[in-house]
Formats: structure tokens, sequence, C-alpha cells
């Protein structure tokens, strides 16, 4: 696999900024009580963020590295205004639903992660694809969550109405409680498929030095202690016979 693919790939799916990650909660907890702002407020970052890592990509040798941080900041304000101004010219309607998150972006901190990781260090090339991937990666998890809310919560997905007339919607989940709830499920769902893809692929990993709770290992993929414990003791088995 190509580094250009790899970018998106890390972005969508091995390292989601929304589901693996879990950073750009603040907008992803507020703006996704419909499907429609989540993938406007996911569209609208991932433009910047290939915009935003380009240009920090470009200039990485320019700009001096006590200022870097400043100087990111300027240049992800001056594309947000941009955007911003675009939104409210041409679509006034999504510009009133994401309201003070459109500014906010400014400091969104998956876009300083990029531009501070990734973009300040590679090719102008690479980083538009890295900014491509994790803004995708995000417009999935902001949609996935809006789609949840809004057919739970309303009946619909995108304004259409899915649920029968008869269906009872679940309020709490358009209310904010609910982001929070449904992001809970989404993870857990996440966490228990790729579990299961570690167990199935036989991954071979080392007993955890940590005694007991295995949810502060870095290792999210290696099925827990308790399975590496068997998988070693099955393995010593086979060697012996």
């Amino acid at each position: 696999m190509n580094k250009t693919m790899e970018r998106l790939k890390c972005g969508i799916v091995t390292e989601n900024p929304t589901f693996v990650q879990m950073l750009g909660m603040c907008p992803t907890m507020a703006v996704t009580t419909s499907a429609i702002n989540g993938i406007g407020m996911g569209l609208t970052t991932t433009v910047i963020l290939i915009l935003s890592n380009m240009m920090i990509s470009a200039l990485r040798k320019v700009i001096p590295d006590k200022v870097r941080i400043p100087a990111y900041i300027v240049i992800v304000a001056s594309f947000v205004t941009i955007v911003q101004f675009l939104l409210q010219g041409f679509v006034p309607s999504l510009y009133a639903s994401l309201g003070i998150y459109i500014p906010l972006i400014v400091v969104n901190c998956i876009i300083l992660g990029r531009a501070e990781s990734y973009a300040s260090k590679n090719s102008v090339w690479l980083s538009m694809f890295d900014g491509i991937g994790m803004g995708l990666g995000f417009t999935v998890g902001l949609t996935a969550i809006g789609i949840f809310r809004e057919l739970f919560g309303n009946g619909t997905v995108f304004g259409f109405r899915c649920m029968p007339q008869s269906y009872e919607p679940l309020t709490i989940l358009i209310l904010a409680p609910g982001a929070f709830f449904v992001l809970a499920c989404l993870v857990a769902i996440q966490n228990k498929v790729r579990l299961e893809n570690a167990k199935k692929a036989g991954m071979a990993v080392s007993i955890c030095e940590k005694e007991g709770d295995c949810s502060n290992c870095a290792n999210t993929l290696c099925g827990g202690k308790a399975f590496t414990e068997e998988r070693i003791k099955k393995e010593k088995e086979e060697a012996q016979q």
C-alpha cells in the first residue's frame, strides 16, 4: 500500500479522529442533532484541514520553530474565515445551523494536531492526503452520529421520514445527553468489531506488564491479557506436541 492510500486508511479507519482518537468532541457533541449538520460540519472541517495542512507543509521550513503554533493558528484562522464567508453567502441555512462552531474550527484539536504532528514534517502531497483522510474520518463519525440521533430522536434521516407515523421518537437523543449515548454505543460496536478481527487474525502479542485492568493499556487490539495468556498457552501446547 502506497503512502497516500495509507494516509486515507489511517484517517478513515485505523486512526479515525472521532471513534479512535476521540478528538474534536465539542462539535461532535453539539452539532450532530441531525445528519445534515454532521456532514456539513465534517466537510467544512475537511476543506479547512486540507488547505491548512498544505499551507503549513509548504511553509514548514520557513516558519521559525519558536512561533510555529501561533503561525499555525493564523493560517487556520485565515482559511476558516474564508470558508465561513462562503457558507454564509451560498449555504445560509447550514451556516445558521452550525453557528458559533464554524469559527471554533480554528482551535479544533484535530487541525492543530495534524499540523504539528504531520504537516510540519512531511511533503505537501502527503499532507494533503493526510488532511483528506482525517477530514473524511471526521465527517464519517459526525454523519454516523447525526444519522442515529436524527433517526431515533426524530424519525427522519436527512429530513426524510424513515420511521412509521406511529413511532414515538426518543427525544433524549436529540438533546445534549443523546450525543454521549450514541457516541458510546458506536465506539463500543467499533471496539467489539476490532477485537473480533484481531482474534480472528491470530494477532501475536506479548503479555502486558500492567496488572489488573487493561483499560489503561495503549494496545487496544491485543484482546486483553486473558486472551493473550490463553493464546500463549495454546502455542506452548502445540509446540510440545
